[in-house]
């Protein structure tokens, strides 16, 4: 059964992932993370530190959101995706497609 699930800059999704508990507790540890470096690039911007170590700072929380994304991608690939193939849906391929270019923008 499908249900709306979040409406997040006029983008609504019709559809819920499915992760285990344990995936979701990760991501969410992971994610946790993020935030805290990203207080922490805000800290060091109001506090004047050298560029070059803002910089490092912004590029391991970008490789740590890269992580998270590729955890959700293969989560998708192997459950979502895998279960719209089987029922005939082969419109999923298209989405991949599209999901898979935005994250290569980066």
């Amino acid at each position: 059964m499908e249900e709306a699930v979040f409406d997040v800059n006029n983008v609504s999704c019709s559809r819920k992932s499915h992760h285990p508990e344990r995936v979701k507790k990760d991501l969410t540890t992971r994610l946790n993370r993020i935030e805290g470096q990203i207080r922490g690039i805000k800290g060091m911007i109001e506090k004047d530190v050298y560029c070059d170590d803002v910089i490092t700072q912004l590029s391991a929380t970008q490789s740590a959101l890269n992580s998270v994304a590729k955890i959700l991608l293969e989560g998708h690939l192997k459950g979502c995706v895998v279960d719209r193939l089987s029922e005939g849906d082969e419109a999923v391929l298209d989405e991949l497609v599209v999901t898979i270019q935005k994250l290569m923008k980066k």
